[in-house]
């Protein structure tokens, strides 16, 4: 029999059972443990693992691939019996960690993986020619004990989206492909909610939530995800996207972020007593009423852009607050953000599509609706000013 020998640090934890920590060559991982998937064999259940996910392991493998990657969380692995410690010395603490290994496609590898799973497919499939990966291994008494140990190691909470659409600004390396397309929509979610305009401290993030004694709707009330889904659909084909470098995703911060103030600002003015309300109390903030009236801000952008490209002045140049404000006006008298029944139109057999201001819901379906009601009424009204008064 061969055996890999990798220096190993022993850590006593409780009266007899010991952790491994190591650095095993990643393309080595595949050899010395498998993965087990959850199935049952009949009444028994065996195995415990989750499928792999493929678009994942396609990050991590960009990833490990990039200029200067760190993974600093082990790969977690339990070994059966035939794996052994050998100290060398000392108090016993440092030694190698011996673990069978085989060529031999009937060979049973010795360790399964408890958690890693990802990563060390990832690792398996990286164009690289070696990196070094953490493990921590312990030797199992039995299957059962592998599957406790996973289901504690996968029972933990997750880092919340808030937080890290809150850190992702402040970063420098390239994330996985969620958090990359939040990183500059978070940027300007947080120039929008700590530097001084219409929305300052009303979004909710990782560092400012309602607190006991607090009054909602000062602070943290609208949800961050809402604002984030605004910004990144404006950036792609909205009032934002003239300010956008479509070869990095980014843009102009200035002009973007005076663009959302401005149109902030007017909908404080037109809806002031909404304005003052959090989002169980009026729709208005709610996360319907942020993405149907972002919308809106697309369109009334739309329509400036359009007026003013018949003068002189830039087609860069920002919308005012005063463009915005005079637009929803009229759509006003027909906006129940927090009384009364909205009534979207006609269905098929005649009736009157209704809902009653708290029935909108945070739903694709209410959103679409609300979205699609109020850029109709838009669309039907005339200018309600004249642009070269602005």
């Amino acid at each position: 029999m061969e055996y890999l020998k990798l220096p190993a640090l022993a850590i006593q934890q409780g009266k007899t059972r010991k952790l491994f920590s190591l650095a095993v060559p990643g393309k080595q991982i595949s050899k010395i443990a498998s993965i087990t998937r959850i199935k049952r064999q009949s009444s028994e259940l065996t195995g415990y693992q989750r499928p792999e996910v493929s678009n994942h392991i396609k990050e991590i493998q960009r990833y490990i691939e990039s200029t200067d990657p760190l993974i600093p969380n082990p790969v977690i692995i339990a070994f059966d019996k035939r794996v052994s410690f050998e100290p060398s010395g000392g108090d016993g603490s440092f030694g190698f960690l011996l673990i069978p290994i085989s060529e031999d496609d009937e060979f049973e590898k010795p360790g399964f993986i408890v958690d890693g799973q990802q990563r060390t497919a990832a690792l398996r499939e990286a164009c690289v020619e070696n990196f070094m990966m953490p493990v921590s291994a312990f030797i199992a008494e039995s299957d059962a004990e592998q599957r406790e140990q996973f289901m504690l190691v996968n029972s933990t909470k997750p880092l919340p989206k808030t937080l890290l659409y809150e850190l992702a600004p402040h970063t420098d390396s390239r994330l996985p492909s969620d958090l990359q397309q939040k990183k500059f929509p978070s940027k300007i979610l947080q120039i929008l909610n700590f530097e001084e305009g219409p929305l300052k401290g009303r979004i909710k993030t990782a560092t400012n939530q309602v607190g006991k004694g607090q009054a909602e709707v000062m602070k943290g009330a609208i949800a961050d995800n809402s604002i984030l889904k605004l910004i990144d659909g404006s950036l792609r084909d909205g009032a934002l996207n003239r300010f956008r470098d479509p070869n990095t995703g980014e843009g102009d911060v200035e002009q973007i972020v005076q663009t959302l103030n401005n149109f902030w600002t007017a909908v404080s003015e037109v809806f002031p007593n909404d304005w003052k309300l959090p989002p169980k109390k009026s729709r208005l903030l709610h996360g319907a009423g942020i993405t149907a009236l972002g919308s809106l801000m697309d369109e009334i952008d739309g329509r400036f852009q359009s007026l003013i490209g018949k003068e002189v002045r830039s087609l860069n140049e920002v919308t005012p607050s005063s463009f915005f404000k005079g637009e929803l006006e009229s759509v006003k008298p027909y906006c129940c953000w927090s009384k009364g029944t909205w009534v979207f139109g006609k269905d098929s057999l005649g009736e009157d599509i209704t809902r009653r201001w708290d029935e909108v819901q945070n739903l694709s379906r209410d959103i679409n609706i609300l979205s699609d009601y109020l850029l109709r009424i838009y669309r039907k009204k005339p200018y309600s000013q004249d642009l070269l008064a602005i």
